[in-house]
């Protein structure tokens, strides 16, 4: 098929970060083309300067074999490329043919002709095998509904290239098999396709080619059916296992397997965010959680914590059911989780550090019982001290901390609690080699007194340093239990690339 998109030395840098560095991508007319990177790979970066919302600092961009600059997501569509996001982004509160028709509504003596506009949302969804009543809310309907809506919208505005941003993310087997219909019939018709996701399995059984970008820079473009899934994965993580199998070897704990059971997470589950597993928690053990992105790693710690709500299982200790439902059972029962996005999850940025130190100890005491100011000065300062909190005082705004600070204070928050199980999710990204070392050394010490920890990391060589187990998950279902001289690189990534033959 004939080259549709061309990409060439696309870069764009923010303040102090390059988030893409010479990206080369092709798109042929009739191919779906798999975008496939970790965090901070620069896959987002790439669409936003594809559909004008960001502009590049440098490079080239033609679709069909011209130049193009689209300067808002509007001339991208005007110029041939329509997105549709994991969220949809339409209108719930509107009919299917209000969404389908926005802005361009079919029109007599001035006013909207809804006669004509629902045979028109009729005639865009003819083609996608969709038989519903277009007079209906949108918001009525199934998120794979919706998905198709919107992708009917974008191919009628565009017609060309159509990015799909993790779309069956919120779908079950039923619905991505649906969607995935409607993907292979728009190929079919000749539109490039660029599809994102983290589900392996969907790349392999709907995609022609893939490129996979690693920290802002093109590691491989391939036939997905020419590469094997434990290269794809080599590729994405910056892994040779040949390079790294001989040299790894397991420290193994003597202590290890007499510590005593702490917690016991029995069938613990929600339908489409994670499958049941069943976990035992030690005492004094760092429990490590590895997966590609979009795994269940986070899914599996909010379950845990309550973040999100199980509808099977429990957690279990020696004196019976745990309480952990939701957040404020989870801390009056001893847990503590510092979350992925420290700055939207885990700081307030404009509280002290004083009081972002305190904030978990004072929820769980209850705000009609709050900690005496001397009490509250002399946590923050002993934490300061402990965890080597890089400020000017203890009344110093969180927010105008570096990166690894912040980390710290979000570390000292739960250990002012002294929880007796600590859920760490990505606890060193984002922040400098020094801090990063410290808070490894912290996850050390803390053990060693006997707190337990989940940590939840996309460095394999950090889960491997820390950690005395591993929990393997791919696609929101724990897979694999490392020990010992098991617990290498080259173990989590067969782990993580294991499909039960269905694939390579």
């Amino acid at each position: 098929m004939p080259m549709l998109l061309t990409i060439r030395s696309l870069s764009k840098s923010f303040p102090g970060a390059r988030a893409l560095d010479q990206v080369d991508l092709d798109l042929r007319a009739g191919e779906v083309h798999a975008l496939l990177g970790e965090n901070g790979a620069g896959k987002s970066t790439l669409i936003k300067c594809l559909t004008g919302a960001y502009r590049r600092d440098s490079g080239e961009i033609r679709l069909d074999g011209a130049a193009i600059s689209p300067g808002s997501t509007s001339e991208a569509q005007e110029l041939g490329i329509g997105t549709v996001y994991q969220e949809v982004n339409l209108l719930p509160n509107l009919t299917v043919a209000q969404n389908l028709t926005f802005g361009r509504e079919p029109r007599r003596f001035g006013l909207v002709n809804g006669r004509a506009q629902r045979e028109e949302a009729r005639r865009m969804l003819s083609g996608y095998g969709l038989d519903i009543d277009v007079g209906r809310d949108l918001g009525t309907y199934s998120v794979a509904i919706q998905q198709i809506v919107a992708i009917a919208r974008a191919v009628e505005l565009s017609g060309k290239v159509l990015i799909l941003d993790e779309p069956t993310a919120s779908l079950d087997a039923e619905e991505t098999r649906m969607l995935f219909g409607v993907v292979r019939s728009l190929r079919d018709k000749g539109l490039g396709i660029i599809f994102v996701s983290h589900f392996l399995d969907q790349v392999f059984e709907l995609t022609d080619r893939l490129t996979v970008l690693r920290n802002g820079q093109k590691i491989v473009t391939e036939e997905t059916a020419r590469l094997d899934r434990v290269k794809l994965i080599e590729h994405m993580l910056g892994r040779e296992l040949a390079e790294v199998e001989d040299a790894e070897r397991r420290r193994t704990d003597p202590e290890a397997k007499n510590r005593s059971e702490l917690i016991r997470f029995e069938n613990l589950g929600r339908s489409g965010l994670v499958q049941p597993f069943d976990l035992a928690v030690h005492r004094g053990e760092v429990i490590g959680l590895a997966g590609l992105l979009g795994s269940g790693r986070t899914e599996t710690a909010e379950l845990m914590f309550g973040v999100r709500a199980a509808d099977s299982g429990k957690a279990r200790d020696e004196n019976g059911d745990v309480a952990c439902g939701n957040p404020r059972e989870a801390i009056g029962s001893g847990f503590g989780f510092a979350p992925e996005d420290r700055k939207t999850d885990g700081i307030v940025a404009d509280l002290s550090v004083r009081e972002n130190i305190i904030l978990a100890l004072q929820a769980r005491r209850g705000w009609a019982n709050p900690i005496p100011r001397a009490e509250q000065d002399r946590l923050a300062d002993a934490y300061i001290q402990k965890l080597d909190i890089r400020t000017s005082g203890a009344d110093k705004a969180v927010g105008d901390l570096s990166g690894g600070n912040q980390q710290k204070v979000v570390l000292a928050r739960w250990l002012a609690m002294n929880p007796r199980f600590l859920i760490l999710d990505e606890p060193t990204r984002g922040i400098d080699v020094g801090a990063h070392a410290e808070i490894l050394r912290l996850i050390h010490q803390i053990t060693g007194e006997g707190m337990s920890i989940l940590v939840i990391s996309s460095e394999l060589d950090e889960l491997i340093a820390v950690s005395d187990r591993i929990i393997v998950v791919r696609d929101r279902k724990h897979v694999a239990e490392l020990t010992g001289d098991d617990v290498t690189t080259g173990a989590i990534v067969r782990a993580i690339a294991a499909d039960d033959g269905a694939h390579k």
